[in-house]
């Protein structure tokens, strides 16, 4: 964070501040489901509105193509309202042009304004830099504080901080903060469990990965891949045939790789009866869901010798008990050498952070990343715009 400019740099009293948030919401039915990400902005919003900022957020939901008006942030609105009280927050209905204008100066120290949906502007996704401009008008300041964009260079991510002083909020350097310790500067030995259904989605983060970490746990279905390429017998589980090449390299890079030593199989997800088969007894009409108890004892075994945990992906079909017992298992060890003390852990992934609320462990881990895909890139090694734009600031 040395390189990057925090809210800790801002005098932010009477000034407009652009931030840009994620308020990626699920919507249901037109009425919110998991106010998470807003949770996790609040304390950006509050932080600057108490020294009295005049606050304009810009966020987006889904991938509109237009003015998809299924897609407004009307309810976002009406939930940001809510938990910001008793600040003054409004709503305006439009995302650029005049009207954006006329209600950021009718905002006094201490409001906040939340536009309408940021990509309803065709600019917006292909970082115009007209746009840009545009936007640098509206404010004095810019705060990124939506890891979960940064992988994505658009105008209100990435070209705006070039032309604004621009710092990070304090979602955004809560997450760089734990992903260094994750993996740029982590307390050795680390170990890392990453599942999944395919190799394929998974390739360039295992590529990254295995050079740094000490230990590797692979399960979900990609596991079945790897076991078929060692010779073992997966029946009929779903696997990659044509990267059993890529699965051996992988296992000859000298990383320390547990697999699956016994797995939970049955003929279908709807079977009543699964059955606990050491690896490579799988019959040919039986299928891989889960990993099996012996497994779960070697992963936590191997994690009490470990200081620092990087997780991203399922071990088992975790939506469908009794197929959940492998990742709740690990997970909740996971979460009790953290709560110990002597593992600082790091999850991120939409489905990791489904498992993980699955298994009650949530709260319970050093840091849960809801960034998808910028985690995901991350992970991969590759550079997100939006953090090189702030580092250019700092």
């Amino acid at each position: 964070m040395k390189h990057i400019l925090t809210l800790d740099h801002l005098q932010a009293y009477n000034k407009r501040v652009l931030v840009r948030l994620d308020l990626n919401l699920p919507l249901q039915n037109g009425q919110l489901s998991d106010l998470t990400r807003l949770k996790r902005s609040l304390p950006t919003l509050k932080e600057l509105t108490a020294q009295g900022a005049k606050v304009i957020v810009m966020a987006h939901l889904g991938r509109p193509k237009g003015e998809d008006k299924s897609l407004s942030l009307a309810p976002i609105f009406k939930a940001l309202k809510e938990a910001m009280a008793p600040t003054p927050v409004f709503f305006c209905e439009a995302s650029q042009g005049p009207r954006v204008k006329e209600a950021i100066n009718a905002l006094q120290n201490g409001e906040l304004l939340l536009l309408e949906n940021i990509r309803f502007v065709e600019g917006e996704e292909k970082n115009d830099p007209t746009f840009a401009k545009e936007m640098a008008t509206w404010g004095d300041v810019y705060v990124n504080d939506a890891f979960s964009a940064a992988h994505r260079a658009h105008a209100s991510t990435e070209g705006i901080a070039h032309l604004l002083p621009s710092y990070a909020g304090r979602l955004m350097e809560e997450e760089l903060r734990a992903l260094h310790l994750a993996l740029d500067a982590p307390t050795p030995p680390l170990i890392a469990i990453v599942g999944g259904a395919k190799i394929s989605t998974k390739l360039p983060l295992l590529e990254n990965l295995i050079p740094k970490i000490d230990s590797l746990v692979i399960g979900g279905a990609m596991a079945n891949t790897f076991l078929k390429a060692q010779g073992y017998a997966v029946g009929a589980s779903l696997y990659e045939s044509d990267l059993l090449d890529t699965a051996r390299d992988l296992l000859s890079k000298g990383c320390d790789i547990l697999l699956p030593e016994d797995v939970v199989v049955a003929k279908s997800l709807e079977d009543s009866a699964p059955i606990t088969r050491l690896r490579g007894e799988v019959k040919n009409d039986e299928k891989i869901f889960d990993i099996g108890p012996l497994t779960c004892a070697r992963i936590l075994d191997k994690m009490k010798d470990c200081h620092t945990l990087l997780w991203n992906g399922p071990l088992g079909v975790f939506e469908t008990p009794p197929f959940d017992a492998g990742t709740t298992t690990v997970a909740r060890g996971a979460a009790r050498l953290t709560q110990e003390g002597s593992l600082l852990s790091v999850a991120g992934g939409g489905d990791t952070v489904a498992a993980l609320s699955h298994a009650g462990v949530l709260e319970d881990f050093t840091y849960v990343s809801t960034a998808g895909g910028a985690f995901l890139e991350w992970l991969e090694g590759k550079p997100l715009p939006g953090v090189i734009a702030l580092k250019s600031q700092g």
